[in-house]
C-alpha cells in the first residue's frame, strides 16, 4: 500500500483503542475485494449495458412480471457463491470476537461478514443464502437456486423468492429498529464502502450520537456526514492494517 495511508491508518487505530462500543455499516464496496462488483462504481453492474436497468431488473414488479427475466440476472450477477471473506470482513469478526464491535449494518446480500465468522450481524437488505417458497414457505439454499434451469420451483411447485429486500420493498422493520438501536448506542461508527444514497438505509446514521465518525470509501461519499478520518482507499487495504 502507499505511504500515504500511513497516517490515517494511525489516527483509524488511536480511534479503535479508545472505542468501546463500535458499529459498523457498510455497503457493497466491502465486498468488491472480494471480486463481487458493486452498483454504482465506473464498473459497476450500473454501468454495464441490459436491456433493462439493474434497477429495474431487480424490483418487485419486474419479478412478478418477468420471473425468468429476474432470475436470469439475478443468477448471473448477483450470486457470487464462490466469493470468499476479504480482509475487512476477517478484521471486524475480530474485532467482535474482542468484545469492541457490536454490530455490523450491511447493505450487502452476500453473506460474508457470517462467513468471516461476524456473529451480530443485521442485513437490511436480505440474503442470497436464503430462499423460500412462496406457497408452502419451504427453505432452499443458494445453490439450490443458482443451479436450477429457469425460475426455481418448490416440489410443491410454488415458485422459489429470494429472502433478498427488491426495489419497491420494505425494509424489515425489527432488523431498522434493531441497527438504529446499535447506531444510537455506539462510541464509534465507521462507515465502509457504500456512497450513502440508498435509503432509508442511509438515513440511520443521523441517529449517531457517540464520539468518532470514520468514514471508509474508495469514492466521494454522497451524503456529508461530518466524518472526524475520511480514508479514500478499498477498505480491505485499510482494515487489514489494524492490529486488535
Amino acid at each position: 500500500m502507499a505511504v500515504k495511508y500511513e497516517e490515517e491508518i494511525r489516527k483509524l487505530q488511536e480511534i479503535i483503542d479508545d472505542s468501546e462500543r463500535i458499529v459498523f455499516f457498510g455497503g457493497a464496496g466491502v465486498s468488491t475485494e472480494s471480486n463481487i462488483p458493486d452498483f454504482r462504481s465506473a464498473d459497476g453492474l450500473y454501468r454495464q449495458k441490459y436491456k433493462y436497468s439493474p434497477e429495474q431488473i431487480v424490483s418487485h414488479s419486474f419479478f412478478m412480471r418477468n420471473t425468468e427475466g429476474f432470475y436470469e440476472f439475478y443468477k448471473d450477477k448477483m450470486m457470487y457463491l464462490d466469493a470468499k471473506p476479504n480482509a475487512a470482513h476477517k478484521k471486524l469478526a475480530e474485532l467482535e470476537e474482542a468484545g469492541k464491535l457490536a454490530a455490523v449494518i450491511t447493505q450487502n446480500i452476500d453473506g460474508l461478514h457470517q462467513a468471516a465468522g461476524s456473529k451480530n450481524v443485521y442485513e437490511l437488505h436480505g440474503s442470497i443464502l436464503r430462499n423460500y417458497c412462496e406457497s408452502c414457505g419451504k427453505f432452499y439454499d443458494a445453490a439450490y437456486v443458482k443451479n436450477s434451469e429457469g425460475v426455481p420451483r418448490c416440489g410443491c411447485g410454488g415458485r422459489i423468492k429470494p429472502d433478498v429486500v427488491l426495489y419497491e420493498e420494505g425494509l424489515d422493520p425489527d432488523i431498522i429498529q434493531k441497527s438504529i438501536r446499535a447506531i444510537s448506542e455506539a462510541d464509534t461508527l465507521i462507515i465502509g464502502g457504500t456512497s450513502l444514497v440508498v435509503y432509508p438505509a442511509a438515513g440511520f446514521i443521523d441517529y449517531f450520537r457517540g464520539k468518532h465518525l470514520v468514514v471508509i470509501n474508495k469514492s466521494a461519499t454522497a451524503k456529508e456526514v461530518g466524518a472526524e478520518l475520511v480514508i479514500a482507499a478499498p477498505i480491505g487495504e485499510i482494515m487489514g492494517r489494524l492490529t486488535v
